[in-house]
This record gives structure tokens, sequence and C-alpha cells, in this order.
């Protein structure tokens, strides 16, 4: 696996039970996945030659980020590297414009866009509204490089546009979406063919950021549920997914979804799979690239998940914190990533498998409870 952090570390995890020997390119020793993996070579994901020499060693290469240069990856392939998901996938997660346009290509909704440059380019898209109308806000995205919420501008005017072009870096303006609430349909697919879909999950977002989710999303009618999980399955078998795939969506009232954001790896929509599913997502991706039959995508029969991100705050001692959080609520998993504390960085998460007798309100408030008194030592914080 290229890259050296969470994402990486769980599915290190996850390649001992499967007997699958894991190698990782790091980018230093101290990284999260370098921290816990046997085998380690410290690299660059930029340099050609630290990963020809990386990949030298392994049957197949595989990603935690989508950050390797396109012309490294084709490099790769053509040099005869098995590399999971290909380098033809992997363009549609590193350009969200190629990605847009490929989707509108294929049928499947997604928000009104284009591509934009100046101030003038902005003002006309937002001139073009469904009824002619200016349509403010805008959002202004990152062609590539953004994740996280960053590289996502929400402008309400033109100064805030002029704002964002002075970057001087590609743009596309994005209709912004009044949306009911966020979905994340995960799918797996394998290079014989083979596709698997988990629960459609709930995500809120803040700054940008995942704080929860909720799987299977509560309330979600299981017809719009069916049609997110075809939907991105479809969306794997036709872009050529190998190993898993998030579409992040949003859900319109009436039940009408638009395709937000793609990732082609292990997801922080899918953490609660290490507890709430049959078989983790860090697994199931491992299935998915080794070409091995994928696992069931199922719940425990009756139950839900709720996982709440971990993010630092302005203590970095947390160990006391973490004796209260085990002993206040024993249910509550606490997964650390092995990352120095900063405030507002993402360290770890929280999940709490439930059943059929609790209410998911209840729920959500003890995994929030558990996250803010991690970060604050206090249960009332954010």
């Amino acid at each position: 696996m290229v890259g050296g952090g969470q994402l990486a570390r769980m599915t290190a995890a996850a390649a001992v039970g499967l007997g699958v020997t894991f190698r990782v390119l790091s980018e230093s020793e101290s990284e999260s996945a370098a921290l816990v993996t046997h085998d380690v070579t410290v690299g660059s994901h930029r340099s050609l030659s630290d990963i020809v020499g990386f990949a030298a060693e392994c049957d197949v290469i595989t990603f935690d980020h989508e950050h390797v240069p396109g012309a490294i990856l084709a490099e790769l392939e053509s040099a005869g590297f098995l590399i999971r998901p290909g380098s033809a996938a992997l363009r549609y997660t590193q350009d969200k414009l190629a990605m847009r346009e490929r989707l509108t290509e294929l049928g499947v909704p997604c928000p009104r866009f284009a591509p934009v440059s100046s101030l003038a380019d902005v003002a006309a898209f937002a001139g073009r509204g469904p009824d002619g109308s200016a349509a403010w806000p805008v959002v202004l995205k990152a062609v590539s490089g953004g994740y996280d919420g960053k590289g996502v501008w929400v402008c309400e005017s033109t100064v805030e546009v002029e704002e964002v072009l002075a970057h001087g870096i590609p743009l596309m303006a994005e209709e912004f979406v009044p949306f009911s609430r966020e979905l994340a349909a995960l799918v797996a697919r394998s290079p014989s063919g083979q596709g698997a879909a988990y629960p459609v999950a709930q995500t809120v977002q803040s700054d940008g950021i995942c704080r929860e989710v909720i799987a299977p999303a509560p309330g979600l009618p299981e017809d719009v549920a069916v049609q997110a999980e075809a939907l991105a399955l479809r969306i794997a078998a036709e872009l050529g997914v190998c190993g898993l795939l998030a579409v992040e969506l949003f859900e319109l009232p009436g039940g009408l979804l638009l395709v937000n954001e793609l990732a082609m790896r292990p997801h922080n929509s899918g953490h609660w799979t290490i507890e709430g599913a049959r078989t983790s997502q860090f697994e199931q991706h491992l299935r998915a690239v080794l070409d091995l039959p994928l696992g069931s995508c199922e719940p425990p029969a009756g139950s839900f998940t709720v996982m709440a991100n971990l993010l630092g705050g302005t203590d970095p001692d947390i160990f006391d914190r973490y004796l209260h959080v085990m002993a206040a609520d024993p249910a509550v998993k606490v997964h650390f990533y092995g990352k120095e504390v900063r405030p507002g960085r993402k360290i770890g998460h929280v999940t709490i498998v439930a059943g059929p007798e609790d209410e998911v309100t209840a729920v959500r408030d003890r995994a929030r409870r558990a996250a803010s008194y991690l970060r604050w030592g206090t249960e009332d914080g954010d």
C-alpha cells in the first residue's frame, strides 16, 4: 500500500487475519501505518524511483490516498507492475472535472458544473440558474488535490470568488445543492467482476470534515437505498474500479440522489464496518485487490452502528480521558491512529454497535459524548 496514513494502518490489521504479507511505502517512520507495520519502506509517493523500488517487492500495489501523480501510475503500469485500482480509474478521483464529465456521459445524476478560470466565467455560471436568475451561492472546487473540505469554497459574492481565483489553481464551479442530508454508498469490485455493497450510511459533515456516520442510514426508504447501492456498483464497473469505491451522495427531498465525490480506497464513511459489518472495509479492499472472493457486507441482524471521528484538542495527554471513556461506556470502541495530537487533526474514531432496542438519537449522543470527552475532557464539547 502506497501511503502510510490511518487507512494503511487499519488495512495492515486486516491483512494479519488474511495471512497477507503487507508492505507500506511511508513518507517517514513516524507515520500512522509505519508505527504498526513490520515491513516499511520510507520514500515519497511523488518519486518514481522510490515507488518502483517498492513495487519490485510486491505482487499488487494499492493506495491509501489519491495523490500519486498520474504519470507515475502510468509508468508503473507500462513497466508491468499490477496496480489496483489502475491509473485509468484513479484519474477520476484525482481530477474532479474529468470525474464530473465522465459521470455525466454515463447519465449519472450530478450537480450542475462548469470549468471556470475568471470572474466572468463564475458570474456567467451563477446567472444560469434553473429559472435564469442568479444562482448564488456558487461552490468553487480545486480540480485536483482537495480533501477533507480543503479545496472547496462556498462563495456568496464576486468578492469571495476573486479571493479564490487569486490562488491561481485550476477550478470548477458547481451549483450549491440544498440537500436533505449526505449519504455514502460503499461498494467493492474485484478484477473478476464480483461486486459487493455495504448498507448505505448517513454522514454528518462539519467544516468539510466527516464528524459522524450512522449505518444503515436511519429512515432511508428501501428503494432509495437499493438505488444508491446499484448506482455505486454501476459506477465501479463503468470506471473499471478494482478495490473499494466510496460514492458520496446528496439526498434531495423526494429521495432524489446526486453524486458529490468519489474515493477509490477505504473511506472514512466505512470505518463503522470494523465492528458493524461481517467483513470490514479494510479486509474487503484486500480481498478485492487480490481477487479473492468478497466477504459479506451485512451487519449483524437488527443492528446499527454509529461512528464519531475523534479530532485533536489542546491537551495531547489523552490517557486519563481514555480510561474514563472506557469505564463510562464499555460498549464504546476507541480506535487511535498513532498521530501526534494537534487541534482539529483527525486522530481516531469511536464506534458503538447498537441493537433494535436502542434509539438512534441516544446512541449518537453516546458516541458524540465519548469523542468530546477524549478531545476536551468534557462531554459537552463539540
